[in-house]
């Protein structure tokens, strides 16, 4: 399988996923007042719906990237990693009722034991550094092709 057919299958998984995202926030809008921290759960509702859109539009750029083999998948599986890990640090925090050392604005007074403060504290910022790196390789991707096309 060459680079330009891994990109487009990338592509059209990542169009998938933001499909399924969008999936998703329909259906977690009727548990949000279920949660035990109901505006951290809003705001995991409004972050899915912003991550799904992010990666409809990336998986119609994907296709165009020119990267290698290998540099699209990293690029595909940490994006994928950083999408899911923030997502997953919010929705724990809204389920236990914590999250607000890590996230005091979304979260409030919503604040859990020790253990599920670092839980969500670990989730979350593993995904900052995998989203700074996903991002840096899409934009080179770009980047290099419109090199290439001059």
């Amino acid at each position: 399988m060459n680079s330009s057919t891994t990109l487009l299958r990338q592509g059209r998984r990542l169009q998938q996923i933001g499909v399924a995202l969008l999936l998703l926030v329909s259906f977690e809008g009727f548990i949000i007042p279920q949660l035990a921290a109901p505006q951290l759960g809003l705001s995991a509702h409004k972050l899915a719906g912003l991550q799904s859109v992010l990666l409809l539009a990336l998986g119609l750029a994907w296709p165009k990237l020119d990267l290698s083999r290998g540099m699209s998948r990293i690029a595909f599986w940490l994006l994928i990693y950083s999408t899911f890990a923030i997502l997953a640090a919010y929705l724990i925090g809204a389920i236990w009722g914590a999250g607000n050392e890590t996230m005091p604005q979304a979260a409030g007074a919503a604040h859990g034991s020790a253990l599920k403060e670092t839980v969500i504290k670990f989730v979350a910022y593993s995904s900052a550094p995998t989203g700074i790196v996903a991002f840096a390789l899409i934009l080179l991707g770009l980047r290099l092709r419109a090199d290439n096309a001059m």
